[in-house]
């Protein structure tokens, strides 16, 4: 006893102790952050309006009315860039202003041009990115853009291929030498993609991302059901540590991340099980969770297969072009990918952090004809296989395709990848030999 009594006053006196010293210590003060940057994208329904931090910073924001105005309190923070510059065009803000709140804090007001729905969060610092304060004002009583023209000819649909430029806005992606960006290069070869495919009879094409605003993962997916697209390609450039590393790649989902959307689907059927089967064809609500799992992985097991077999089209296109990375389809769990009803494929066009390919992917004229070449993949897979209810299953026999010959194609090789036969193939270019030239133009007939 006399052993556990001395044990308690001992803890007592360290206890004591340690609280005398920590009151010597000075109080805590939170650390100020110097903003410096401010930076501002326009997207189709919403502005973004990024902060740069040299360190993290709490803030708070809140609305007035008459006049409509946005207010950032930024603790202990200090303004030292300019923001009387930023491109307010076609934005609702009328205008920036900023002053020192009770000798501390940043006070940033938002003068509004019309009411939005504001919404902000933090994000840390990651890799180059410095921390960031992030505010994105969603518009109001927009009138809600149709997401899908599906073009009518004769009672029968285009072939809709939703075309999504990674990165964009304050996420720029890889970075290449002399300053190139991967937002900025997949945008361009995106654009180039579009009209590629929009001047084939029976095919229409969506830009996901229309400008350089950033938009989240799962969005772009979301995107892609809505448009209630037939193939959803995501473009992308390429970065590695060793400057060699080279070449284009496809890839499709993984079986792994095929398996964990279902799980995600199943578990939120309620809010997004009527997007499965594009059109709303297969609804969840009223099976069990059995079946709901076997119709799901059904689902996501045949677009996944799907997705295998264009992204095959594609790459032997590509091949014909420029070097391939990997000469089959790679499957990996992008989260692009994951899209239950709609095959995707990933594209990678070149590793920006190689010089040499930093340089063609800057050249407009490689953009085009990497853009022409994946065109070609799309088309040619879809001709081949015309979804039913579509314009091209209805008119696909009485179309000719246009191929042009690029380093390393043969006629035999290309024959292969139409479904045709070689002998109709010189038939309908009256050839009367196998010998083709690089720049030639075939008519491919319909198979």
């Amino acid at each position: 006893m006399i052993g556990a009594g001395l044990s308690v006053r001992l803890k007592t006196k360290f206890i004591a102790a340690m609280l005398a010293a920590m009151s010597m210590l000075p109080a805590y003060q939170a650390s100020s952050a110097e903003v410096e940057g401010v930076r501002l994208w326009r997207a189709p329904d919403h502005t973004r309006l990024v902060f740069d931090l040299d360190g993290p910073a709490e803030h708070k924001l809140f609305m007035l009315s008459n006049p409509d105005r946005v207010v950032i309190d930024v603790s202990g923070a200090k303004l030292v860039t300019g923001i009387d510059e930023l491109p307010l065009t076609d934005t609702p803000i009328a205008g920036v202003r900023h002053a020192v709140k009770d000798k501390r804090d940043l006070r940033v007001v938002l003068d509004l041009k019309q009411p939005v729905n504001p919404r902000s969060f933090a994000l840390r610092r990651h890799e180059q990115l410095p921390d960031r304060l992030v505010i994105d004002l969603h518009d109001r009583d927009k009138v809600e853009e149709k997401t899908i023209e599906q073009v009518q000819v004769s009672g029968k649909r285009d072939i809709v291929v939703a075309i999504d430029a990674g990165h964009g806005g304050e996420d720029p992606g890889a970075l290449g030498p002399g300053g190139l960006r991967e937002k900025d290069v997949v945008l361009a070869i995106s654009r180039y993609l579009q009209k590629s495919i929009d001047r084939h009879s029976g095919f229409s094409a969506k830009l996901v991302r229309t400008g350089d605003y950033y938009i989240p993962l799962r969005e772009r997916v979301k995107k892609g059901r809505q448009l209630r697209a037939d193939l959803f390609v995501s473009i992308h450039a390429d970065a590695f540590t060793r400057k060699d590393a080279r070449g284009a790649g496809i890839y499709a989902v993984s079986s792994r991340g095929a398996t964990s959307e279902t799980a995600r689907f199943l578990a939120q059927r309620e809010n997004e099980s009527d997007l499965i089967g594009g059109a709303g064809s297969l609804s969840l609500s009223d099976k069990d969770d059995t079946l709901a799992g076997v119709l799901l992985d059904l689902a996501m097991t045949a677009t996944m297969n799907a997705s295998l077999d264009i992204g095959g089209s594609v790459l032997r296109s590509l091949g014909s072009f420029t070097h391939l990375h990997k000469k089959k389809v790679e499957q990996a769990n992008f989260s692009v990918l994951r899209n239950p009803d709609v095959p995707s494929i990933l594209v990678e066009t070149g590793f920006i952090t190689n010089p040499q390919e930093a340089r063609r992917l800057r050249d407009p004229s490689f953009q085009k004809r990497m853009a022409e070449k994946l065109s070609e993949g799309i088309v040619a897979h879809f001709t081949s296989r015309p979804p039913a209810g579509s314009w091209l299953a209805a008119n696909g026999d009485r179309i000719d395709r246009k191929h042009t010959i690029s380093r390393g194609d043969t006629l035999s090789g290309i024959a292969a990848r139409y479904n045709i036969s070689v002998a109709d193939l010189k038939r309908a270019n009256g050839m009367q030999t196998s010998m083709i030239r690089v720049g030639q133009t075939l008519t491919i007939p319909s198979g």
